[in-house]
C-alpha cells in the first residue's frame, strides 16, 4: 500500500529535487510566468476534453492529472523559494471561506434532519 503524502512531504520532496541544482529556485517573478504558462497548459487541456474547442488531430492530448501535477510542481516551487508553509495557507484560506464567506452558498441540507 503507498502511503499518502501530507502538503510538507510534496514541499520537502520538490525541495530536495530543487536543492540539487546549482541554480536553485527561480525567482518568484519567473515562477508566477511558469505559473500562468502551466494553467495555460490545463486549459487548453480542459478546453479540448471538455470544452468547444478540440485538438486538432496534429495536437498531442495530455492527461489533465500531469497538468494539474506541472502546475502544483511549480506552485510548491514558488512556496517554497519565499518560505510560504502551504498547509498554514491552506489553513488560512479555509477560515476566511467558514467564517467570511459561511453564508454566500446555499448549503446541501442534512439527509435524515426532521423538518421542525
Amino acid at each position: 500500500m503507498v502511503k499518502e503524502k501530507s502538503i510538507k512531504d510534496l514541499q520537502r520532496e520538490v525541495d530536495a529535487y530543487i536543492g540539487q541544482f546549482k541554480e536553485g529556485y527561480f525567482s518568484p517573478l519567473a515562477m508566477t510566468a511558469r505559473l500562468t504558462e502551466e494553467l495555460g497548459e490545463l486549459a487548453r487541456e480542459i478546453n479540448h476534453y471538455y470544452g468547444e474547442k478540440p485538438k486538432k488531430a496534429s495536437e498531442t492530448e495530455k492527461p489533465i492529472e500531469e497538468e494539474v501535477g506541472d502546475l502544483l510542481f511549480v506552485l510548491i516551487c514558488l512556496a517554497n523559494s519565499l518560505n510560504i508553509d502551504l498547509e498554514q495557507a491552506h489553513d488560512y484560506v479555509m477560515n476566511k471561506f467558514n467564517t467570511r464567506d459561511k453564508d454566500r452558498w446555499t448549503k446541501i441540507e442534512s439527509k435524515g434532519k426532521s423538518d421542525e
